[in-house]
């Protein structure tokens, strides 16, 4: 029998009980973190935890266990806070039978969760946001980090590629060893081999490269695009047989290699051109998460400036400061080409030059010739799945919006929207033919 754990305002919720244990489930019950203590918790599945005033410290007494928070505040902030203490699920009260324990049964019958240790949760924790978009990106994430498969990210500057990279490996089982980084535009073509694979062609020197390093850990290839095709071709090979060999030596080291790498460029595209192995780009593409860039992410442009305002205030000893309301429009209406980046490199530098608390427009030194105005993304209901929203806005509004004005409602890419659509099973509907005219 699956036992679970009620915390919190849960531990004396009649309905919610006798909901669970009707459904088979074993209950335990800690309404404070006095009794949790007391507890045995390695046999603990899953938790849910209610709260009435939106305080998570609960969680961070339930390391590794996932955590689904019922609550009756529906505040887009409040989830967001709740998923970046380490929580799986956040549901709104009343909540719907079959919601609570689809939810329960997913929490409890996930791999290992590695989305609750102290490295995931900081990787998690500087990924704020909470658009549609960057929803289903946390959820895959989740999904994806704890397998092996190889990961293609493809998105613009700035929009924290690394930092999902991060995100994948914390939350797999490699995280107890460190991740190796190459950005390989920055390496000389001519090094960019030994700086992989090593190098034993020097007499009485031989040198591992990142790959051996990596060897039962993640290896995060920043600009893959700049891979010379020697580099390539070796890298093929650690990918197909899980074997490296340096550079001026026979010798062949088994290796076991995660590989994540990231892209602006269309690699595709590029394999098109004959500009890049195909073959590779199969091994490397197993699983492709497109981060959106900034400009589509409306609704977190301010949760992201308040992030940004309190980590950059520590970071100079300065006071916690504020945004003053032109300050706000200025942020919202900026089309922010260098996406997250520009935005907090934009802020610290008014943090720096600000006289006061209050940070005013001119400070940010954003070009606001530049601006476009960004209709508000439109924010998803908690209590349904991230496909079921997608699925219902869709298909309700699909006759009123055009293709590029639902992408910016759900706050996505035009290119993302019909990939969805061909995911899920909803084509757009053709348009009918007009009949022809009489003479």
């Amino acid at each position: 029998m699956t036992r679970v754990l009620l915390a919190g305002s849960a531990a004396a919720d009649p309905h919610l009980a006798r909901t669970l244990r009707n459904d088979g489930y074993e209950l335990t019950n800690a309404s404070s973190n006095n009794e949790l203590h007391r507890l045995e918790l390695s046999s603990i599945k899953a938790v849910v935890y209610g709260t009435r005033d939106s305080n998570y410290s609960f969680i961070g007494n339930l390391p590794g266990v996932p955590v689904i928070v019922v609550s009756r505040n529906p505040d887009p902030a409040a989830i967001v806070r709740a998923m970046r203490a380490g929580a799986v699920n956040y549901l709104v009260r009343p909540i719907d039978n079959d919601i609570l324990l689809a939810a329960l049964e997913q929490a409890c019958t996930e791999p290992e969760n590695a989305s609750g240790t102290p490295e995931a949760k900081a990787v998690m924790a500087s990924m704020l946001g909470d658009c549609v978009a960057m929803r289903e990106l946390f959820e895959r994430i989740r999904k994806i980090g704890p397998t092996s498969s190889n990961v293609l990210i493809h998105g613009e500057t700035g929009t924290g590629k690394e930092l999902i990279a991060r995100a994948l490996h914390a939350t797999s089982d490699r995280r107890h060893q460190t991740m190796m980084v190459m950005n390989c535009g920055a390496i000389p073509e001519s090094l960019q081999e030994i700086e992989l694979f090593g190098d034993a062609s020097r007499e009485r020197v031989d040198v591992a490269g990142l790959v051996e390093a990596a060897n039962n850990s993640t290896l995060f290839l920043d600009d893959i695009t700049e891979l010379t095709p020697g580099a390539q071709t070796k890298l093929l090979r650690v990918l197909q047989i899980g074997e490296n060999r340096r550079l001026g030596t026979h010798v062949k080291r088994p290796v076991n290699v995660r590989v994540i790498c990231a892209a602006q460029r269309d690699l595709h595209q590029l394999v098109q051109d004959s500009a890049f192995r195909k073959d590779l780009y199969y091994r490397l593409n197993v699983v492709t998460l497109t981060p959106p860039p900034l400009r589509e992410r409306s609704a977190d442009i301010l949760l992201l400036a308040q992030q940004f305002l309190d980590r950059g205030a520590k970071k100079l000893g300065h006071p916690k400061a504020s945004l003053s309301d032109s300050a706000k429009v200025a942020l919202q209406t900026y089309s922010w080409p260098g996406n997250v980046r520009e935005m907090e490199n934009a802020i610290e530098r008014a943090l720096i030059l600000a006289n006061g608390r209050t940070i005013e427009p001119e400070l940010l030194a954003i070009d606001q010739s530049s601006a476009a105005t960004m209709e508000p993304a439109l924010e998803p209901d908690p209590k349904v799945s991230l496909e079921e929203y997608f699925v219902n806005f869709v298909t309700e509004n699909q006759d009123q919006y055009t293709e590029t004005e639902l992408a910016e409602r759900l706050g996505i890419s035009r290119k993302s929207l019909w990939e969805r659509r061909q995911r899920l099973g909803i084509p757009r509907k053709k348009t009918q033919k007009r009949a022809p005219r009489r003479s």
